[in-house]
């Protein structure tokens, strides 16, 4: 069980007449700049937050000259050296993240089994952080992807140079999305006083399996143990913190996450049978192996039907050698990694998308189909299933019920229409604004106002 509604309702309408909470938010990519998954979620929170707090953001890397209507958002990578030198002179702390071991080459959203290496925190005592040097900001500044080279020394040196650029901050709570920035929002905590939410958007047991452990499922574990409140993407990635890391329930507040408007568009396809798309990283987490065996499932009962794997990662090999011994290369396609522009465009084309993944905090791209009239086939086991009410679901390891939807969806107009329908009504709302308004509420809670 996740928190007890008795103690904070998120979907109350309940208005606020106290002045705008002021929010210092951590965040690790930021388009435009970066556009993964995690940035663009940020983004979309940034931009609803603003509207109604009083928002400053630190990331590790920011265009200079790009400006964001609403808050501010400032990148270490344009910190200059003498800035930080002056701050932190003299300056000390509780900290209770000195770490005593940290692997490098960690990552972040692969399916390895675990990794390696154990984290020490140390729990009392006034401390002087390690000086910041000018080699640490060059961390930011120099042109390897932040995920590259030695991201478990990013994430320690993020976290304390926050905890110094925080004292120049006026804020009342620190939020910070996701393990990269944990440490960071936990020394802002305790050099600060100011509460601290985190917000899971994917954890490392979604990554890895239930057997998951190493240095990032402990920085996971730390960060929501030390913060106030915890924010997942869904009530099942709540259930996981609850349930895997030991997280008190009544801390935990569901919020899920919401969709950018986008210019829906249909498009005639070259080719005349029914498309059926995956869209995700080629992870074990996405469970790319079990949408090719559903293709072969569906090939068996019916041939007006083509298969679109978009996306990349490191199964990619694997899954195009599979389909060849699946006898399924002929209607079964590839297209590697496509920019937001070519994801539209391909959905224009698609008539059933499928989610077959193994563990999906949320699963965005599903609303993201669902805003285009496309019906969906997706786990159980996602966050996304809480709110597309609709949707024909199964358990991701139930290849034969994923198939029978998929093939009940190409050959029944009837259902695909009642389907596609029930999907648009689901998504209504499903934005950003919503989930911002459900956050204030939760940031209420912790301050006690």
């Amino acid at each position: 069980m996740v928190a007890r509604r008795n103690r904070v309702s998120l979907n109350e309408n309940k208005t606020y007449a106290m002045r705008r909470i002021k929010v210092l938010e951590l965040g690790w990519e930021f388009p435009p700049l970066i556009n993964g998954g995690l940035g663009v979620a940020c983004m979309g929170i940034s931009k609803a937050l603003a509207k109604k707090v009083d928002l400053s953001v630190i990331v590790p890397k920011a265009t200079p000259d790009y400006h964001y209507e609403g808050f501010s958002l400032v990148g270490i990578n344009n910190l200059k050296y003498r800035q930080v030198e002056t701050l932190e002179s003299g300056y000390m702390y509780e900290s209770f993240s000195a770490v005593g071991h940290a692997p490098v080459n960690l990552q972040p959203y692969a399916s390895a089994e675990g990794t390696p290496g154990q984290i020490t925190f140390t729990r009392e005592g006034k401390l002087l952080f390690s000086k910041v040097h000018q080699a640490d900001l060059e961390l930011f500044t120099a042109h390897e992807d932040l995920y590259s080279g030695d991201l478990a020394r990013k994430v320690i040196e993020f976290s304390k140079i926050c905890a110094v650029m925080a004292r120049t901050y006026d804020f009342d709570l620190v939020h910070a999305h996701d393990w990269m920035t944990y440490l960071a929002g936990v020394e802002v905590k305790k050099a600060t006083g100011k509460p601290l939410v985190v917000h899971l958007h994917a954890s490392q047991f979604d990554r890895a399996g239930a057997d998951a452990r190493g240095w990032i499922y402990d920085i996971e574990k730390y960060g929501m143990e030390q913060a106030d409140a915890v924010i997942p993407v869904s009530k099942y990635t709540g259930t996981v913190a609850a349930g895997h890391y030991g997280i008190n329930p009544d801390k935990i507040f569901p919020v899920h996450n919401g969709a950018d408007p986008v210019h829906v568009f249909h498009s005639k396809k070259k080719f005349p049978e029914k498309l059926v798309l995956f869209l995700g990283r080629l992870t074990a987490q996405k469970g790319p192996e079990f949408f090719l065996q559903i293709a072969a499932k569906v090939l068996e009962q019916t041939k007006n039907v083509r298969f679109v794997m978009a996306g990349t990662g490191e199964k990619l090999r694997q899954l195009i050698e599979t389909g060849a011994f699946h006898g399924v290369g002929d209607r079964f396609h590839f297209t590697g990694f496509l920019d937001k522009k070519k994801v539209n465009e391909l959905l224009s084309l698609t008539d059933v998308y499928c989610m077959p993944s193994v563990s999906e905090p949320f699963g965005l791209s599903a609303l993201e189909a669902a805003q285009f009239n496309i019906p969906a086939v997706i786990s159980k086991q996602s966050g996304v299933a809480e709110v597309m009410k609709g949707a024909l679901k199964a358990d991701f390891w139930d290849v034969n019920m994923m198939a029978k939807h998929i093939v009940d969806l190409v050959t029944d107009e009837k259902l695909y229409k009642k389907v596609a329908e029930q999907s648009a009504q689901d998504i209504k709302n499903s934005n950003w604004d919503t989930a911002a308004d459900k956050m204030i509420r939760v940031y209420h809670h912790v301050l006690g106002w």
